[in-house]
């Protein structure tokens, strides 16, 4: 291997397209691969890039394919199928491994592979793009200002832009389920629109900015704990209220999600939804943005909390997962299972792009 040599696996994806075009501009050039090979052979032709294609089926001729590079960066979901066979690929050839999921079960499963990544000399880092480089980041900035904190909360709003097919698929994917928290160290399942709260936050650039959000079984439930240790973590993100009143009236029916013929037809519908286009235009990408707020809470009464905004999610990821492999790849990174803050410390998410960060705001306990 180079030491520089990387692949960006689902690269004719919506998101992986897009990691591809922003390594180009970067100036690297990776292999794209995927499981359809007329499909990247096309970006890969337009882009000047070296291409393959291989399925994820057998771990042993996805090790094969990945012998000659030194790390990947996964973009073909759900993850909860596709991460274990790229996985293990990884670890048999000795290939870093990077992904851009946001699905906690993935997260879980690749944190219990440390000491199997760690002896093998490859580094695992899941969650490289908007899943969950600001959250985790704000995560550990906050930790790291009141040390000893027992709960963390964090939220993020979309102002503007929208969802790809390959996240509607995934959020398909991984219906029922609906909420989770993490409480006294434990992942939890909790109805849908468990908890909500109104957001009314002052922006890095002095602006007013509120909105309301809810619970969601975000990535942070499964990475927040791995990075700061805090055992009671909650994730929001911005729902309008009659959104939050009407989940809450149809919970009864969200169990049926589950079946087989039911997923089938969301599928069906999510495909014909997108049959004209994969995600967000490209002026909905310039133009949006998120906001990401987060908070932690001492036993004593004290907190802190900041807030943050980036370039829009899918903008967003696509820069972070570029920066993210380029620091695996100069050996940043130790062999093992990482958070993105966890590798690179709270400070990853001000290195990208357009990202503006606010201060972080202490509070005392108040006297009783």
């Amino acid at each position: 291997m180079s030491g520089d040599a990387w692949m960006i696996y689902g690269a004719n994806g919506y998101t992986g397209e897009l990691v591809a075009r922003r390594a180009v501009e970067a100036g690297m050039k990776p292999v794209l691969a995927g499981r359809r090979e007329e499909a990247v052979a096309a970006l890969a032709a337009e882009l000047g890039l070296p291409h393959r294609a291989f399925p994820l089926s057998d771990p042993n001729s996805v090790a094969a394919s990945l012998a000659d590079v030194d790390a990947v960066v996964h973009c073909a979901g759900p993850f909860v199928d596709t991460a274990k066979p790229m996985i293990a690929g990884c670890i048999a050839s000795g290939t870093h491994y990077l992904d851009i999921t946001g699905e906690m079960v993935v997260f879980e499963g690749v944190m219990s592979r440390h000491e199997l990544a760690r002896h093998a000399g490859v580094v695992l880092l899941p969650g490289v793009g908007f899943d969950v480089v600001p959250t985790d980041s704000m995560a550990a900035r906050l930790a790291a200002a009141l040390p000893g904190a027992s709960h963390l909360d964090l939220a993020f709003v979309s102002d503007g832009g929208g969802l790809s097919r390959g996240t509607t698929r995934t959020m398909i994917r991984n219906l029922p389920h609906l909420g989770a928290i993490r409480e006294d160290g434990r992942i939890r399942p909790v109805p849908a629109a468990y908890d909500s709260m109104k957001l009314d936050l002052t922006l890095p650039d002095g602006t007013s900015f509120s909105r309301w959000a809810m619970t969601v079984p975000w990535g942070d439930v499964s990475t927040a704990y791995h990075t700061t240790g805090i055992p009671n973590i909650r994730v929001y993100t911005g729902t309008p209220p009659k959104a939050i009143r009407r989940l809450r009236r149809l919970r009864w029916l969200i169990p049926l999600t589950g079946f087989a013929p039911i997923k089938r037809f969301l599928m069906s519908r999510a495909e014909k939804k997108f049959a004209d286009k994969k995600g967000p235009s490209a002026a909905a990408r310039k133009s949006g943005r998120m906001v990401v707020w987060g908070r932690v809470r001492h036993p004593d009464g004290r907190s802190a909390e900041s807030v943050l905004v980036t370039p829009e999610g899918y903008r967003f990821t696509a820069l972070a997962a570029v920066e993210c492999a380029r620091r695996v790849l100069a050996g940043e990174a130790e062999p093992g299972s990482h958070t993105p803050a966890g590798a690179f410390g709270p400070e990853l998410v001000e290195s990208i792009d357009g990202v503006e960060v606010g201060e972080v705001k202490l509070s005392m306990a108040e006297e009783g």
